[in-house]
């Protein structure tokens, strides 16, 4: 079940700091013109064996004078929406301003559970000067400073108890159908690769971003093939600002990664891939999904004889170091390797779902780490005597050595690749444990 936690509140209150707290790691928020355009930062937050998504709203410079209503207003009606929980950012510092009482008004609307979070409360004056927010009539206020992380714990515990998970839930997917998602920017053509899959016109509108917040699920049943198509597209713009467009479909397709095994990245070959597109590949890399990328509207650009190759080079340096990621280049309206596209998704996995015998893992890989063997750190030479795959749903593998914690990151990165080079790992990410023996 996926679960989306929203961060939202008028600009200066450090949201982004606690974004990257929540995250354990610094995003950087670009602006590729001031005021007008900004990559959404997102991402996967863990707390108390709980995993859930978190998205950044704000941080922006709007145009117009009257802030809230052309720019936060929004924002904030897109999480409601999308989010199944709401961070409320306030600054004890400032106290509660106007733009505070505005969006205080909106989030008593929403039926979502709205968590009040007065940031900068970093000494006792502090503490005493935010008791004010108790006014805005809140249930749920939580004291804490985003830079320091202190009170932080406490708001993770809140919203990690209103996570429901179900034990069951991973074991019973893996006996059903392949689901593969349909993922990528507004306007690349993920409609057209539908309809051209399943062979009829079938668009789905939604006229304001939010009414439609259920991901469509098609059964798809020819050739004798069968799985599960979970579509993000038929988005339609209806004036809507391209940014609130794009912060919406983010948020789809993070909601459709959550479900499916198998996500198609789809490009525009014209625009190429965009910094947008590299943040939902790697996080749908850090979920453990199976990823295909597949290229579209490859007949409207002009080639010639190493067109593809180049092109599939320059693409694999951006979304470096998973590299070992099928790339297809189609075209859905012209209906060009179409077919190809779902005999790869489901080549991959059946990748991610292959159990290799302990047997043939340690006859390959024990060969492999003789042949190189892990560099010894301050006079230990270290040992891996035995290798065996994780019952996990991500392929994974633990290395038994005589000193695990020893073992960097460039031998690892060796083991994956003789791992790729081995088995059939395409398109899906691998993860590797050292333990000890």
């Amino acid at each position: 079940m996926s679960f989306t936690v929203a961060i939202v509140g008028r600009p200066n209150v450090g949201k982004s700091t606690l974004f990257n707290r929540l995250l354990e790691q610094r995003k950087a928020i670009v602006d590729d013109i001031s005021g007008v355009t900004r990559d959404r930062q997102y991402g996967v937050a863990e707390w108390n064996g709980k995993t859930f998504n978190v998205i950044d709203t704000g941080g922006f410079v709007p145009q117009s004078e009257d802030i809230f209503e052309t720019e936060i207003r929004k924002q904030v009606r897109i999480a409601i929406d999308e989010a199944d929980c709401l961070i409320f950012m306030t600054d004890a510092a400032i106290g509660i301003t106007d733009l505070d009482d505005s969006m205080a008004d909106v989030l008593r609307r929403s039926s979502k559970p709205v968590l009040l979070t007065v940031n900068k409360v970093d000494n006792n004056e502090r503490l005493l000067s935010g008791s004010e927010f108790y006014s805005l009539g809140f249930e749920h206020v939580f004291f804490v400073s985003s830079m320091s992380g202190s009170g932080t714990g406490e708001l993770l515990d809140a919203v990690t108890a209103l996570i429901t998970t179900d034990e069951s839930e991973e074991t019973e997917r893996q006996g059903e159908l392949p689901k593969i998602a349909i993922i990528g920017q507004p306007n690349v053509g993920k409609s057209s690769l539908l309809n051209a899959l399943i062979g009829q016109e079938r668009t789905i509108v939604s006229d304001i971003a939010g009414t439609t917040r259920d991901t469509i699920h098609t059964h798809y049943n020819l050739f004798n093939k069968e799985f599960i198509l979970i579509d993000t597209a038929g988005i339609r713009k209806k004036n809507k600002e391209k940014d609130d467009l794009e912060f919406y479909s983010v948020i789809r397709a993070i909601r459709a990664m959550d479900e499916a095994d198998i996500c198609l990245l789809m490009l525009d070959a014209a625009k190429g891939i965009t910094a947008q597109d590299v943040n939902i590949f790697s996080l749908a890399a850090r979920k453990g999904k199976g990823l295909v990328v597949l290229v579209n509207k490859w007949d409207l650009l002009e080639k010639s004889t190493n067109t593809a190759r180049d092109y599939e080079k320059q693409l694999k340096e951006k979304i470096a170091p998973f590299t070992d990621v099928p790339v297809i280049f189609i075209s859905a309206k012209e209906k060009t390797r179409i077919f190809k596209v779902i005999e790869v998704a489901l080549e991959v996995f059946e990748n991610k779902t292959r159990k290799i015998p302990t047997s043939k893992l340690n006859d390959v890989m024990l060969k492999a780490i003789e042949a190189y063997h892990a560099p010894v750190v301050r006079g230990h030479a270290v040992k891996i005597k035995f290798v065996t795959q994780l019952p996990t749903v991500v392929p994974s593998f633990a290395f038994f050595a005589n000193f695990p914690d020893d073992i960097k990151m460039p031998y690892k990165n060796y083991l994956e690749n003789q791992l790729r080079q081995n088995f059939k790992l395409s398109g899906v990410p691998v993860r590797i444990f050292f333990r000890k023996k």
